[in-house]
């Protein structure tokens, strides 16, 4: 699964348009439309938007966890986020899914070598390949959170 890839990316932005007021969250503390905005976060990150700082855990433990998500299995829930990643108002749910797809266009039209130059703060240098990948998962994660 890769959100650069044109199936992948028709099917999550499929997904995402099911999304809605009434979509039960199935394990978590997030509303549906924190879940959206959460989404957004990351992909402000990969365009240079919001800057986060490697962290030691990171740092010592990055490439490894990355090398384990990359794997294409689905991430398990209850996973720890970024501070910065965490969404406490409620937005709403319309417009910040228009949100979300506007910054997955962005990315997907992003230079492949200004991406790859970026840095994740977590998992370090990679590939524009496991970048998408990497959005992809997170996605399918969280549209599988609220049963889409």
């Amino acid at each position: 699964m890769n959100i650069l890839d044109s199936n992948d990316y028709e099917a999550i932005v499929n997904r995402i348009s099911q999304v809605s007021v009434n979509s039960q969250r199935l394990w978590g503390k997030m509303t549906v439309s924190q879940m959206i905005e959460h989404c957004t976060r990351p992909f402000q990150v990969a365009l240079g938007e919001l800057q986060l700082k490697k962290t030691l855990i990171g740092i010592l433990f990055g490439g490894m966890a990355k090398r384990g998500f990359l794997k294409g299995k689905p991430m398990s829930k209850n996973l720890p986020t970024a501070k910065s990643f965490i969404v406490l108002d409620n937005p709403a749910l319309e417009s910040t899914q228009k949100k979300l797809l506007n910054y997955i266009e962005k990315f997907r039209s992003m230079d492949k070598n200004e991406l790859e130059a970026r840095v994740h703060p977590f998992f370090g240098k990679m590939t524009s390949d496991e970048w998408g990948t990497l959005f992809a998962l997170h996605l399918d994660h969280h549209l599988r959170q609220f049963g889409v």
